[in-house]
């Protein structure tokens, strides 16, 4: 009689895929690379077939264990999630993501306001720039900025977003920038998220395309470094306005062509799974955050 598939291999099997390493996988399951090796060897014995060549240094998984994975994996995910589901059915903890920048510029500021209503609210909040995989992550909620269009998900508009142009009023002066054609002296910061300067250019100024592109520049793949450079004086940045709510009340920067917006089609949505109903924690958390942009 053939032995009960080791499904607590599974798990492990699935752990090890997607880290590509045994110890990583070690790590998220909080047991040892050699539990690891045992749980896959068991699994690898009950298959038949070997899943990992190992080397002395890592771990390559076979074809087989590919085109297996490939067709376990959502089941895997599927009983993940009905699971947490149910665990946590009326659980007062909440899980957010959103990317950093205005995980650290809007929603700090804020965050006191919902916990001093909610109390009883335990919030995990992840900051990253990854797009949140509801079937695959633990995630209630995220804000993303996108365009707005994805079927599986229920879609609330948060901010509409425009391209403006920030800098420091010391800027202003250095550089003399009266007209957008002034910036031919600039240095832009240019941001991942708002990675629009040629358009900008293009639709304000009277700037040529040879002008424009011999422009200096300097990138960032975080808003918030950007903004902290315009800060300190060191070039004109392209941001969303929610994100530099503080150093504009503050005067540290200023928007010297305020009717030079550039409409970029993306905005800041609060999305869940369609199909998911919320827990009470994450359906207080939703309320509240639509509450807040709606009062601006």
């Amino acid at each position: 009689m053939t032995a009960p598939l080791p499904l607590k291999s599974l798990v492990v099997f699935d752990a090890a895929m997607r880290h590509k390493s045994f110890t990583l996988a070690a790590q998220e399951l909080h047991v040892t690379p050699g539990a690891v090796g045992q749980q896959i060897q068991k699994l690898e014995e009950w298959l038949g077939a070997p899943l990992f060549v190992r080397s002395v240094r890592q771990v390559m998984p076979t074809a087989d264990a590919q085109t297996y994975w490939a067709a376990i994996q959502p089941a895997l995910s599927r009983i993940q999630q009905a699971s947490d589901q149910l665990r946590l059915s009326q659980s007062n903890e909440v899980w957010l993501s959103m990317p950093p920048t205005l995980a650290a510029k809007w929603f700090a500021p804020r965050m006191a306001e919902f916990l001093t209503l909610h109390p009883e609210v335990s919030l995990h909040l992840g900051a990253t720039t990854d797009l949140t995989n509801f079937d695959r992550d633990r995630a209630d909620l995220a804000i993303r900025h996108f365009n707005g269009n994805d079927p599986q998900l229920q879609v609330d508009l948060l901010y509409s977003d425009e391209a403006r142009l920030y800098c420091t009023p010391a800027y202003v002066e250095r550089i003399a920038l009266q007209t957008p054609h002034d910036l031919v002296r600039a240095t832009l910061l240019n941001t991942t998220i708002l990675p629009h300067w040629d358009e900008w250019l293009a639709r304000y100024s009277h700037l040529t395309q040879a002008q424009i592109a011999g422009i200096t520049r300097q990138h960032f793949d975080q808003s918030a470094l950007a903004i902290e450079s315009a800060r300190h004086g060191q070039g004109a940045v392209l941001s969303s306005a929610i994100l530099v709510e503080a150093e504009l009340r503050d005067g540290a920067l200023v928007e010297p062509f305020r009717e030079m917006r550039l409409p970029v089609g993306k905005a800041y949505y609060l999305v869940h799974h369609r199909q998911a109903e919320l827990r009470p924690a994450a359906r207080a958390l939703r309320e509240w955050l639509l509450g807040v942009a709606g009062g601006g």
